[in-house]
């Protein structure tokens, strides 16, 4: 008897926004980034809250909505910064939309949402579909006869192994998710990072123009003692002649 394991990945359907559902899923993205705090499955209760808002939640799964903003993200990014020596004509609806939540022009332009409880029902959601791998065992050796014939497969739980497989990828899965989180957050944060670096360079730049203004206007008033002084010496000259 001849055993094998195998890994099976099932398709997910992923639902197709309309323009104005993905213009409402940015807009909500930027106006709750409270929600996606880092810590573990606040990136999917986070999500789910921008689902159930948007009346999506049965049709797109958490982590259908998350990879659907990392790509809006990098597709952003290779256009608005091209590689060097590259020029780029945008033809993507969705650019600026974009470069006005990279901005944080779009932070108060949707609902602020409240952080649904862990305790809430799974069920009330899209699932994930967790890739279950299953002990199948083939009598005889295969060969191109048995190929062509397709003898049929025996699939088996042996002493409960296959469930603590399955609990086995699914925590694997759940750490895997706890990571992307954790990833998240660091790209997210980002924007706003620049955006202080740019706050920042502004005051300086500020401070050194109030700094030059002082200068100036110190070394003008050098210049009115100077020619007080050079009125002061001919009107003394004057008199002594």
């Amino acid at each position: 008897i001849n055993s094998s394991f195998e890994q099976i990945n099932s398709a997910e359907f992923t639902y197709k926004m309309s323009d104005k559902e993905i213009e409402d899923f940015v807009k909500l993205r930027m106006s709750n980034d409270h929600l996606f705090t880092g810590r573990k499955n606040s990136s999917k209760w986070a999500w789910r809250s921008i689902l159930k808002h948007m009346g999506l939640h049965f049709k797109m799964n958490h982590r259908q909505a998350s990879k659907k903003w990392d790509n809006m993200k990098k597709k952003y990014k290779e256009l608005k910064y091209p590689p060097p020596g590259v020029k780029i004509v945008s033809q993507w609806n969705y650019f600026y939309l974009m470069d006005d939540a990279m901005e944080g022009r779009l932070q108060d332009m949707a609902p602020v949402l409240e952080g649904l409880p862990d305790s809430t029902n799974n069920s009330d959601f899209l699932q994930v579909s967790v890739p279950k791998r299953r002990k199948v065992f083939k009598e005889g050796v295969a060969s191109p006869a048995g190929l062509i014939t397709s003898e049929p497969e025996l699939e088996v739980s042996l002493d409960g192994d296959e469930d603590a497989e399955d609990a086995e990828v699914l925590e694997d899965y759940n750490e895997m998710e706890h990571v992307e989180e954790k990833i998240e957050l660091v790209k997210n944060s980002e924007p706003q990072m620049t955006k202080r670096e740019n706050t920042l360079i502004q005051r300086q730049g500020a401070m050194m123009d109030r700094e030059v203004a002082a200068l100036d206007r110190e070394r003008s008033l050098l210049e009115r003692e100077r020619v007080m002084m050079e009125r002061e010496k001919v009107t003394v000259e004057k008199e002594r002649a």
